[in-house]
């Protein structure tokens, strides 16, 4: 781990979509398989969790972020995408933390509150 990262154990990318552009998303998920070492989530047809819609989740490591996100930025073909580190605090990481790619969509982040007073 470096100084840049420290506390910061990986990162997801949440991938938004829904009917009209799951085929744009299918295609973006080919190209992050294709092209990164990522770990790909399963599709969630319907919001879960924090998720506002449909999303699928992608988890990288630390030294990965160079790529995936650049890539993302290029090729997320109008798609909204939420990246966010991991570092222990759910609320921080999905809103103090996070970037957006597209539109800031709103989180339900009461859930991961919920989550947190139960850890």
């Amino acid at each position: 781990m470096t100084e840049n990262n420290v506390g910061i154990t990986g990162f997801h990318a949440h991938v938004y979509f829904d009917i009209a552009t799951r085929e744009a998303a299918s295609r973006v998920r080919e190209g992050l398989g294709a092209n990164f070492d990522v770990q790909l989530g399963r599709w969630h047809e319907k919001p879960i969790g924090p998720h506002p819609q449909s999303m699928y989740q992608v988890a990288f490591a630390p030294d990965q972020f160079a790529k995936v996100v650049p890539w993302l930025m290029l090729h997320r073909e109008g798609l909204d995408i939420l990246v966010h580190p991991l570092t222990g605090d759910d609320v921080a990481d999905h809103t103090d933390h996070s970037l957006w790619l597209g539109n800031k969509l709103d989180l339900n982040i009461h859930v991961l509150k919920q989550i947190s007073t139960k850890l």
